[in-house]
């Protein structure tokens, strides 16, 4: 396994829709754990394979909380969504900055695993707004697309929380 370097916002290859995956190779098995080893090392939950210059339909996600169950979606699309969730989303292209944008607050998706399985999702709140974040990267698309108002420093931001915290 290796780190990946992360593509970061302006970078061509975020603006691209990526191809689908016909099988899993030995270095798509490889991109997959390349990915996951990255995402955590950048306390991500999420990364999609244009994020690390590969033009792949392929998302790994972990929402929970101690980082170890890790979601690999290979070709995946959404097939169903509801209700709607506003609040702070980040991305790892875009390091130290977050923007309000708005979500469905449940998803349904299909895809496949490493296996070729395919597999359906359904996710809520975190999970919802993950699997749709990482999808439109996917499609060439970022969430400051989708911001509502200014993308502002995650610093200001965590001092912001905790100064209501202490209130």
């Amino acid at each position: 396994m290796a780190l990946r370097t992360i593509r970061e916002y302006g970078d061509e290859v975020l603006e691209r829709r990526c191809k689908e995956v016909k099988e899993v190779t030995p270095r798509i098995r490889e991109l997959v754990e390349d990915m996951l080893e990255t995402m955590y090392d950048a306390n991500g939950v999420g990364l999609a394979a244009p994020q690390v210059g590969i033009l792949k339909r392929i998302v790994v996600i972990d929402v929970s909380p101690e980082a170890d169950d890790p979601i690999v979606m290979i070709n995946p699309e959404i097939l169903e969504t509801s209700g709607e969730q506003t609040g702070y989303e980040g991305c790892l292209s875009i390091p130290g900055k977050s923007g309000v944008v708005t979500r469905p607050n449940y998803v349904k998706a299909k895809a496949f695993d490493l296996d070729m399985k395919e597999f359906v999702i359904e996710g809520e709140e975190l999970l919802a707004r993950a699997i749709c974040h990482e999808l439109d990267h996917l499609d060439g698309h970022m969430y400051v697309e989708k911001v509502e108002g200014e993308l502002v420093d995650n610093e200001e931001l965590m001092q912001e929380q905790d100064s209501e915290d202490k209130e």
